[in-house]
């Protein structure tokens, strides 16, 4: 009683100590994951506005079902650059006040061939008729739910069409920017010229310092501005069978040849199987016992496995070779024999009409003029048989006529009916005419190949679980030994060779020469992993990869060794010029010449779309320089594309004056086509972009 009576009254205190664990471990756990909500909700925002997850992932969900082919990562890529678009486009079509009719948004989605052919939204005429449309999804609730994403769609489509149509409007091409392309190509100016290359200036004559390239990443923040990066080394322990391995599925095909005896528990006697040499169903023997099915074909020689091509070809029908090895497989084949002519060759000339299938649609003679035209040139080839590809290259009308007509080897089946007998049909040599539904063939029958028939038990060469345990084994020691001593050292200590430094961005998938590995991206970008720590992956057909983090790059100015070879040049090049800008003394050219070293030079007849100067390429500073020179005169030194220049006008030519102007606004014109395309890209350069994919993905 006592003992109770002393915890009643010491139970305020009690429950003060309990609070203020359970306060403790609450702060604790807020600040491990930065603060209250620090896990965004929504995939990210453009300009405030947001992307929800919830319709992103059911977009990405769309795009990967959708059978192309491509991966989660992509998907998601693919619809973030959609929605961003979106976004933005949005804004844009709101500011505008833009709105598009019901008749705008139907003929976007008419231009879809399961709407705009559909023979239930068709009248009696076979014209899209829009009352049996709506009719149509009116008697179908559930499919006219589906039908209002593809309006929000095609409502999209309809003012993106609109505003760039605005867009090109408003890129209008003038007369007098013509006029000025015409004279920039044709105003012509002969000079003489001074130049001193940068590269008469050694690289190593010239520092510049870090300081010097961050400062002239400042100047322009937005252009030289990084993501946030993460750099990582990796060390591969593939798991791939071993020399024993091999060993033991070269044992079992040995076996497979000679069969063997079987205790039967059923009958208590012995039972002998046969072996691939005897068996008396080879088919179902081959299928029965390799990993690959039987392959009644026939094979020529320069299809069969190059370094054993000759042995199977030349193997006597019954005979057995192997084992042998061919990509990751063991394997022993049987020959069950040959035949002639399984592949042949062919050369042809197509000479096609209106109406035959796959016709270019350029080609406008008849059936009747095709065929007079095909009988015509075979009595052209009967006669001279040398010609053939020379009447191919001239008359074909299938793309074979840049090869003469040849078609190489093909099989049996491969090319449309009444071709293939004819050619599989006659001797080589044979020429002939024959019509197919692509229009008449003359056909020349110029090869044939024999083939062999083989039974082959193959399997493939995999690690055995024994050799896997011991791939395991040494990964594992090798992530704990590497998570407390030096990474490169533990490495070579195991004969493992460590990657070079793999950068990766947040949302990479690769990861090196490792595919798919969005796991070791999220890792490494994980607030909880620091630099050197290290962590082992099991990559499926890989092995085991381990990682260790070296480097956190944080968003901000790109790093300096990523900088250093877009900057430093640039940079040196600019010291340079005051370096050789020092040595030009005098004031002709021939003075500067002697005082730099060089030697006076001339250029004729040069324009500024064509700023050529002999021994420099394009220098169209120079160039322009010398139009705007009076004659005779000696320019300052120019800092050029790859040296300096000083110029003297000798003579300008001004183009002819002309009246027509089109062909030069036809160009101009051409260069604005993509205007709509450069705004969306300048609308992202300029939007606040928040990117939370990271998060999710």
């Amino acid at each position: 009683m006592a003992i109770l009576s002393k915890i009643r009254q010491r139970s305020l205190l009690l429950i003060l100590v309990i609070g203020f664990c359970l306060l403790a471990f609450v702060v604790g756990d807020v600040l491990n994951n930065g603060g209250f909500s620090s896990t965004p909700r929504d995939v990210g925002s453009v300009n405030g506005d947001e992307i929800s997850y919830d319709e992103f992932r059911s977009k990405v969900d769309n795009v990967e079902k959708s059978g192309q082919g491509i991966t989660s990562s992509q998907a998601v890529a693919r619809v973030w650059e959609q929605e961003v678009t979106i976004s933005l486009m949005n804004a844009e079509f709101e500011k505008l006040g833009m709105r598009v009719s019901e008749e705008q948004v139907m003929d976007v989605l008419k231009q879809n061939q399961d709407i705009g052919q559909n023979p239930s939204f068709l009248n009696e005429a076979g014209v899209f008729d829009p009352a049996k449309f709506s009719a149509f999804f009116n008697e179908n609730p559930v499919l006219k739910q589906q039908l209002a994403a593809r309006i929000k769609e095609a409502t999209l489509n309809a003012k993106f069409m609109m505003y760039s149509a605005l867009v090109k409007a408003g890129t209008y091409t003038t007369t007098a920017e013509a006029k000025l392309k015409y004279e920039l190509a044709t105003n012509k100016v002969s000079l003489d010229f001074v130049a001193v290359p940068f590269s008469s200036i050694k690289d190593s004559d010239v520092k510049v310092t870090d300081d010097e390239i961050i400062a002239f990443m400042r100047k322009d923040e937005k252009k030289y501005k990084a993501d946030e990066t993460r750099e990582v080394q990796m060390v591969i322990i593939e798991d791939k069978p071993s020399t024993e391995d091999e060993a033991q599925v070269k044992a079992d095909l040995q076996q497979l040849l000679i069969g063997k005896v079987e205790y039967v528990k059923e009958t208590q006697k012995n039972d002998t199987v046969q072996g691939f040499r005897t068996a008396s169903n080879t088919v179902e023997f081959v299928n029965m016992n390799s990993d690959v099915p039987y392959d009644s074909s026939y094979v020529a020689k320069k299809d069969l496995p190059a370094e054993f091509a000759d042995q199977l070809y030349n193997l006597p029908q019954g005979e057995i070779y192997g084992p042998y090895k061919f990509n990751d497989y063991l394997a022993v084949s049987k020959s069950l024999g040959r035949q002639s002519g399984v592949n042949a060759k062919a050369s042809h000339i197509l000479i096609a009409y209106t109406g035959a299938m796959r016709a270019n649609p350029a080609v406008t003679r008849t059936k009747e003029e095709a065929q007079a035209k095909a009988n015509e040139i075979l009595a052209q080839v009967l006669a001279n048989p040398a010609s053939f590809s020379m009447l191919a290259q001239v008359n074909s009308d299938d793309s074979s006529k840049q090869q003469g007509g040849d078609l190489g080897f093909f099989s049996k089946g491969q090319m449309t009916g009444k071709f293939n007998d004819f050619v599989f049909n006659n001797p080589i040599g044979k020429i002939g005419l024959v019509e197919t539904e692509f229009g008449f063939h003359i056909i020349n029958v110029t090869d044939k190949q024999d083939g062999v028939r083989l039974a082959t038990i193959a399997r493939k060469i995999e690690a055995s679980e024994a050799t896997t345990d011991k791939v395991y084994n040494k990964a594992v020691t090798f992530e704990m030994d590497a998570n407390e001593k030096d990474f490169a050292a533990v490495a070579k200590a195991n004969g493992l060779t460590v990657s070079p430094s793999v950068k990766l961005n947040a949302m990479d998938e690769n990861v090196g020469s490792v595919m798919n590995q969005r796991q070791i991206v999220k890792w490494a970008f994980d607030k909880k992993t620091s630099v050197g720590d290290v962590k082992r992956y099991e990559v499926p057909n890989v092995g085991n990869v381990i990682m260790k983090l070296v480097k956190i790059n944080e968003e901000g100015l790109m790093a300096l060794d990523q900088a250093r070879p877009m900057i430093e040049n640039k940079l040196k090049n600019e010291k340079k010029v005051a370096l050789i800008k020092a040595k030009l003394k005098g004031t002709t050219l021939d003075a500067m010449a002697k005082s730099a070293g060089v030697t006076v030079q001339t250029a004729t007849d040069v324009t500024i779309e064509n700023a050529v100067l002999p021994g420099f390429g394009q220098e169209q500073r120079a160039v322009a320089t010398a139009f705007a020179l009076a004659p005779n005169k000696v320019s300052a030194p120019i800092e050029g594309a790859s040296a300096v220049f000083v110029v003297l006008q000798k003579s300008a030519v001004k183009a002819p004056a002309i009246t027509d102007y089109s062909p030069y606004l036809s160009v101009l014109k051409g260069q604005s086509t993509a205007a709509p395309g450069r705004v969306i890209t300048a609308l992202k350069d300029n939007a606040d972009i928040e990117d939370n994919r990271p998060v999710f993905y």
